[in-house]
């Protein structure tokens, strides 16, 4: 099993998770969450000038199946993606385990498999 963390764009949102649970993805967490980056600009809208030090974006936490990584990934990064800079990251690390509370069950069978 893989966790992915991915940070994306609030306006990507919506799009990403239709994407995710259209897929093979049954669940996820999710967090508004502010970020610090090295690019600093400052935009101007509606005559009003906005600095771009603390963007806003969207933490998704994902577990999933070891088959269903690389999947998943490509769908963030093609739905997510817009070409400018601020598009996000995503992490991947391993899960040791699971266990579904309600029915004691453990390991990746704890995971809706689909297929």
């Amino acid at each position: 099993m893989k966790k992915i963390e991915a940070i994306i764009r609030k306006t990507k949102f919506e799009e990403v998770k239709d994407a995710l649970l259209s897929g093979d993805i049954d669940w996820f967490e999710y967090h508004d969450v502010h970020g610090v980056g090295h690019i600093r600009q400052e935009r101007i809208y509606r005559g009003v000038n906005y600095s771009t030090d603390v963007i806003e974006r969207v933490s998704l936490s994902i577990v999933c199946r070891d088959v269903c990584v690389e999947k998943t990934i490509q769908t963030i990064m093609d739905v997510a993606r817009t070409g400018e800079v601020g598009d996000g990251r995503i992490f991947l690390s391993d899960v040791i385990d699971c266990w579904s509370i309600r029915s004691n069950m453990h390991g990746d069978e704890v995971l809706r498999d689909k297929k």
